[in-house]
């Protein structure tokens, strides 16, 4: 079953975040956009290359009003030895969610029970807390941070304009359309 139009349940988390340890709950993600990204484990062989090329987008995240929290089943305690001892990761100034205890995990049905780790998920929140994009990749697969952040765009224009959809492909700037009986056919 798709999480897309539901709400965020409610978490209670430890995270790690510019060289100190911080809470957080599910009403930190209020009222403004929020991506929860996640990934397998720390120490690990794609985690670092999507963190890194996250964090190397972080800043135009933050000019649209986007957070970023990246989310594994490790703890805060090993997210911080992993951002004093990676390069890659060194570069992450976004919270580093640490969900021991799956709870997040489960909420957004990405645990990998057997395994006690999460897969790769991707889940864009608005303001209100309701998810209104989510994708999950197989373990060796990706992701792209600038894909990211032009869906995160889109999910924006449409939020703001009512009525108006983005095409494929679609940027800031472009031709975006209005549903309609005249466009059935032409398109």
């Amino acid at each position: 079953m798709s999480l897309v139009g539901t709400t965020l349940k409610p978490f209670s988390v430890e995270a790690y975040r510019n060289n100190q340890f911080i809470h957080l709950t599910e009403k930190d993600l209020e009222g403004k956009w929020s991506v929860l990204f996640f990934y397998p484990a720390d120490f690990t062989f794609v985690c670092p290359t999507e963190l890194e090329d996250l964090a190397d987008l972080y800043p135009e995240f933050k000019k649209i009003g986007v957070e970023i929290y990246s989310v594994s089943t490790d703890t805060h305690f090993t997210h911080m030895a992993w951002h004093d001892t990676s390069s890659a990761i060194k570069k992450v100034e976004f919270p580093m969610i640490g969900d021991p205890t799956g709870v997040i995990c489960r909420n957004f049905g990405v645990m990998i029970e057997e395994a006690g780790l999460a897969q790769r998920g991707t889940f864009v929140i608005d303001p209100k807390g309701r998810i209104v994009a989510c994708e999950i990749h197989d373990e060796g697969i990706g992701r792209n941070a600038s894909e990211l952040l032009r869906k995160v765009q889109a999910a924006q224009y449409v939020a703001n304009n009512p009525g108006m959809v983005c095409p494929a492909k679609w940027t800031p700037g472009k031709k975006t359309l209005k549903p309609g009986i005249d466009l059935v056919g032409k398109i």
